[in-house]
């Protein structure tokens, strides 16, 4: 329970930022893939969406674009949801600043697991189920909570910044340095940064594998053990402050 309050709570580490991040990017990645399998889009990364916007424009197809505005209107909610959510907690000082958005995406990951079949059908005004909007709204939450919580350091719902930085550190690694450069003047990899975005790139992968074959294989409750771990993660800083409102307050 120690552990997992420090993974989520207020006051950041670079050793808590980085282990967050990478749980999350395994988790990117599985709900991404999965949800290609269920609704045949990837719903993390808005680049997509957005030159299907420009496309769908110009070949006059309404129906893809209304799909188009209504994935970026989800994602941007859910981003603007999580900057509500942490902001209130920090004015009241709470431990659960980025646990609120983490047990909001578990809640909705736990409805898209259960009722997934069901969401699959049900209409909306953006030419798209349910599901596309929920799953988008659910990248949002966490690219926010992360981007927050690392001041935007790292990424975990979409890889082209991660692939941009880490290429950019090989590049500083093969850069072949003159003999006799001054080490001010040396161009020097920060081989941190580079195994982080590494690892991040691969977790992202390795989930995508789990939630491919989880959807294929089990189908929407594959989802279920998912939410269990984010709802592991939010639950001690919420019970934390759960005590401390509880403690009377000092008599004067």
């Amino acid at each position: 329970m120690r552990v997992l309050r420090h993974l989520t709570a207020r006051h950041r580490t670079r050793a808590t930022n980085r282990a967050l991040g990478l749980m999350l990017a395994f988790n990117a990645g599985a709900m991404n893939a999965g949800g290609f399998m269920a609704v045949h889009m990837y719903t993390s990364h808005m680049t997509g969406f957005l030159a299907t916007l420009a496309d769908s424009l110009v070949l006059g197809e309404i129906g893809l674009v209304l799909a188009a505005v209504g994935a970026l209107w989800a994602f941007m909610s859910g981003a603007g949801t999580t900057a509500i959510l942490v902001n209130w907690a920090r004015r009241r000082r709470l431990c659960s600043s980025y646990a609120l958005p983490l047990l909001l995406e578990a809640l909705l990951m736990l409805l898209f697991g259960l009722l997934g079949a069901l969401t699959m059908q049900w209409p909306t005004p953006f030419a798209v189920p349910l599901t596309v909007l929920l799953l988008a709204y659910m990248m949002g939450l966490q690219n926010a909570v992360v981007t927050k919580m690392s001041s935007a350091q790292i990424r975990t719902t979409h890889m082209t910044g991660v692939v941009t930085d880490l290429g950019m550190e090989l590049g500083k690694m093969l850069y072949p340095n003159r003999p006799g450069t001054p080490p001010a003047g040396r161009v020097r990899a920060n081989r941190e940064r580079a195994q982080l975005f590494a690892s991040l790139l691969l977790l992202f992968v390795v989930g995508g594998v789990v939630g491919a074959a989880g959807f294929k294989y089990v189908g929407f409750v594959w989802v279920v053990p998912q939410a269990s771990l984010l709802l592991g993660l939010s639950l001690p800083p919420l019970i934390a402050d759960a005590r401390l409102l509880r403690r009377p307050a000092p008599r004067r």
